[in-house]
């Protein structure tokens, strides 16, 4: 019975022995072999990649025509002319076609003729049509038409021979007062400031500087060394209703009738000194010192 123990537990021990033996031979390294990885270019791959075009979506539809300009897009036409282009693709100024229709009174505008107007885009028609010599001008004299005051004519009383004769002085005052209110509000170039400063300092440039700031206010664009009967329009327009006296005034400094004022027959106008008198215009000024 012993032998029989004995027996089983050798059989036992040589079972657990042989198991364990297989484990370990299971568990035995092996050298695994390198696995070989190409190597990667990536400069000659972005190289390869950037040398092939990629054209953009629709490149097919792109249209390679140069895109028009408007030629009128520069063109500065003035009052009663717009801007058109002609057959040969060039900006021309041609007269305006139809002026808007004014249901408002204080639309209308007075002219040198002392005939109501429906609107002031009505009278730069007209004055554009005659200097084209168009059919539509009513008459040689409205080349030269221009707005006297705005609203309907009125009987404006007469200016008598004593009120014509001071009214250069209080012109004078006028135009000095009216720079001096600008300079104080900072609204003169630093150009006409200088001139204005030296107006306070100096009596003798006091009504002299005034008259040229404003003749060079009133000279239009381009400047051109004289002032024409419509560019008298800013300073003529507002002193209709306070002074009746301006009309005859500012006709009479046109000596030689050609419906244009020179500085020199502004300064005789306003009576000083034609030799104190110079051009002293801002873009005058600035071309001559070029």
């Amino acid at each position: 019975m012993k032998l029989c123990h004995l027996g089983l537990i050798f059989l036992i021990v040589f079972l657990v022995t042989d198991i364990a033996a297989e484990k370990v031979v299971k568990r035995k390294k092996t050298r695994r072999k390198p696995i070989h990885i190409e190597s990667f270019d990536y400069k000659n791959d972005i190289q390869s990649e950037e040398a092939i075009p990629i054209a953009p979506p629709g490149d097919e539809d792109i249209d390679n025509r140069v895109p028009l300009v408007d030629p009128c897009m520069q063109v500065r036409c003035g009052a009663g002319r717009i801007c058109q282009v002609n057959e040969l693709r060039e900006p021309e100024c041609v007269c305006i076609p139809t002026c808007p229709e004014e249901s408002e009174s204080r639309r209308k505008v007075c002219s040198n003729y002392n005939e109501t107007w429906s609107s002031d885009c009505a009278i730069y028609q007209q004055r554009c049509l005659c200097a084209k010599g168009d059919q539509e001008c009513k008459g040689p004299q409205y080349k030269h038409v221009h707005i006297e005051y705005y609203g309907q004519c009125r009987e404006m009383p007469h200016c008598t021979q004593e009120e014509m004769a001071d009214f250069p002085r209080r012109m004078r005052d006028w135009l000095f007062n009216i720079m001096r209110d600008l300079a104080d509000r900072q609204e003169l170039t630093p150009h006409y400031m200088n001139m204005e400063k030296e107006a306070e300092s100096n009596m003798t440039r006091r009504w002299t500087n005034a008259a040229v700031w404003k003749f060079c206010d009133l000279d239009g664009n381009p400047p051109d060394r004289s002032v024409s009967r419509h560019e008298l329009f800013p300073i003529r327009a507002p002193l209709m209703a306070l002074e009746h006296c301006i009309s005859p005034f500012l006709n009479s400094c046109d000596a030689d009738n050609n419906h244009r004022i020179t500085l020199h027959e502004w300064a005789k106008c306003l009576q000083l000194e034609e030799e104190e008198i110079e051009h002293q215009c801002e873009e005058i000024s600035d071309i001559s010192a070029e």
